[in-house]
């Protein structure tokens, strides 16, 4: 089976380098499914869990991604994150008591720029709680 290379990297670090049969993804319009020689595409992602398929192993590598852009060129697949977190990494206790905080200070902002700002970081922080429980359901 053919093989493409994927570059999963955030701001703060490069998370994954490596071949992969395939590529899923949030998509901003869905899921995506990338495998070798796709159409080429530039997409905007949202929260979720990017699964890649790297040749020989029988599990997934997961990576929680709070959104960011995705570049497709037939044999190479970029993912820029704006965070990137392992799914082995995940710690669902911190991020409950990030979304606590986050529940908290939308309670007292009082700016629509402060409301806005707080609600973006509860959307990111449901979907890597629901990112969580997911994987750890499997």
């Amino acid at each position: 089976m053919s093989t493409i290379h994927v570059d999963v990297v955030s701001a703060e670090e490069s998370i994954f380098g490596g071949e992969a049969e395939f590529v899923v993804l949030p998509g901003e319009a869905g899921e995506l499914g990338i495998y070798p020689r796709h159409a080429p595409l530039i997409t905007r992602i949202k929260p979720g869990v990017v699964r890649i398929r790297v040749p020989g192993r029988s599990d997934e590598e997961q990576i929680f991604v709070a959104g960011g852009i995705l570049e497709v060129q037939p044999h190479v697949v970029t993912v820029l994150a704006d965070t990137a977190i392992r799914g082995r990494d995940l710690d669902e206790a911190k991020a409950n008591e990030a979304l606590k905080r986050a529940e908290e200070a939308r309670r007292s902002a009082t700016d629509k720029l402060q409301i806005a700002e707080v609600e973006a970081e509860i959307s990111i922080l449901a979907a890597q709680l629901a990112a969580i429980r997911k994987l750890r359901g499997k």
